[in-house]
């Protein structure tokens, strides 16, 4: 594993977990960077867009930035201006390159989800006006509004079961998957969790 940073949504989790991705000019996906330690301790491989800067022979330099997804998605390649940045700090002369990368994978987490199973407006409606009483609640008695969490997260437990088990019998993993917004592998333990399975049967 190399460090980079990352990001996730709520909803979709580490199935959609996006980072920016650097491209040589070769159109090659570069490999992390090692980083030794002074200590002598060992080091760590970086993977972070803005140490592709070639200033030392172990991290070769970007051409463009784009933004990548553990889907397998990836957005369009924004090309880097070396002329134009010099001998800036790749991270401060980048940073608007980097900011349309994060709203290109902005605009593909829109996707994920317009491409997810719709819900019923009245659904919608009353789990965005749950979430705002419970919001209105913690301001004055914050431990009443654990207890409505408690009870909220409860009630979904019970009422997943059945879906889970109906859902399990009448579509594939592959199926869960697309209409959920997840991958396999957490469509599979999400179904096993609301119908009380083990995830490996």
């Amino acid at each position: 594993m190399s460090e980079r940073e990352t990001w996730t949504t709520e909803e979709f989790g580490s199935s959609h977990t996006g980072a920016i991705g650097v491209l040589l000019a070769d159109g090659i996906v570069p490999d992390p960077v090692f980083f030794d330690t002074s200590s002598g301790a060992g080091g760590q491989w970086v993977s972070q867009w803005s140490v592709y800067d070639g200033g030392f022979a172990h991290a070769p330099r970007a051409a463009a930035l784009r933004a990548v997804c553990s889907c397998g998605w990836s957005g369009l390649e924004h090309e880097l201006d070396w002329e134009a940045i010099g001998d800036r700090e790749l991270i401060e002369a980048a940073g608007d390159t980097a900011d349309m990368c994060t709203q290109d994978w902005d605009a593909h987490t829109v996707e994920v989800d317009q491409s997810a199973v719709p819900l019923p407006g009245a659904v919608t409606a009353l789990l965005a006006q749950l979430e705002e009483e419970i919001e209105k609640l913690a301001k004055t008695s914050p431990l009443a509004a654990v207890r409505a969490a408690r009870r909220l997260e409860v009630t979904a437990v019970q009422v997943g079961y059945w879906p889970a088990c109906d859902a399990r019998r009448d579509t594939t993993v592959e199926q869960a998957a697309s209409a959920l917004g997840l991958s396999e592998d957490a469509a599979r333990k999400l179904m096993a969790r609301f119908g009380r399975w083990s995830p490996y049967q």
